[in-house]
């Protein structure tokens, strides 16, 4: 069983995600920020990370940077319901700091779990 990490402030999407990735048969850790996403990141083998990229203290795209400087091959999935800039540039960021794929919220079931399973299939 593949386990994957989701980061997200938002309680219910980070809910909703783990509902979604458990039903598919993943074990699913869920953070609330940031910080505690990199803790448990450290503290645990994750064979994907999904973060949010507009949250509180540490946005996903630091995470996404500190991530990628502990190990060069983290496959990671960025999401982003936008903000002053939009989902889009944000997500423009995630991907030349190293998001092997991009969401826009709201996400649908099928997009998650077609971009969960693309990147877990990378070599």
């Amino acid at each position: 069983m593949q386990n994957i990490l989701v980061i997200d402030d938002d309680k219910l999407m980070c809910l909703a995600l783990a509902k979604i990735l458990i039903s598919a048969g993943y074990n699913v850790v869920q953070a609330g920020d940031g910080e505690e996403g990199l803790k448990l990141y450290r503290s645990q083998d994750f064979d994907l990370v999904i973060t949010d990229l507009i949250m509180p203290d540490k946005e996903g795209i630091q995470i996404i940077r500190e991530l990628r400087k502990e190990n060069s091959r983290i496959r990671i999935i960025a999401m982003s319901a936008g903000g002053r800039g939009g989902a889009t540039d944000y997500l423009k960021w995630a991907r030349l700091m190293g998001a092997k794929q991009c969401l826009s919220k709201p996400i649908k079931r099928e997009d998650l779990l077609d971009a969960v399973q693309a990147v877990l299939a990378l070599p």
